[in-house]
């Protein structure tokens, strides 16, 4: 048992599963954020153009009995239609980020692996001491 705690205690203590936690976190938070634009802001603006937007209020009775049960079919299309607007704008947001940081980040350029003969023209070795075309000794 002493082995199984100290294990645990180590596997803890490592840097990835503190990230981890904190990238959980910072996620739910941020869920929180895009949830609330999609609800508070966009739905409300599609409502506006389209009419309603609602479909919670779909449901098909599976019986004729008064505690028949219920599926909520409303539920499942509203929140496949919130799922879609947060991935959009997810998307967006990601996309956008992206191309912010390719303007931001300079490409490293890449040393040449080839230089030119100076007697023949050909294409040959950046190291090479003689052209394997001309035989002409380089500098």
């Amino acid at each position: 048992m002493g082995k199984f705690v100290s294990d645990f205690k180590a596997f803890i203590a490592q840097g990835n599963v503190i990230d981890m936690a904190v990238g959980v976190i910072i996620g739910g938070a941020f869920g929180k954020i895009v949830t609330s634009l999609v609800e508070d802001i966009i739905m409300p603006v599609i409502s506006r153009i389209i009419g309603t937007v609602d479909f919670t209020d779909i449901v098909v009775k599976m019986g004729t009995a008064e505690n028949a049960p219920v599926l909520k079919l409303g539920n499942f299309i509203q929140n496949t239609v919130n799922f879609l607007i947060i991935a959009l704008v997810i998307f967006t947001v990601i996309r956008q980020m992206n191309r912010v940081t390719a303007m931001l980040v300079k490409e490293e350029e890449t040393a040449p692996t080839t230089k030119e003969c100076p007697f023949c023209k050909s294409s040959i070795a950046i190291d090479a001491t003689r052209c394997p075309n001309c035989t002409s000794e380089l500098n």
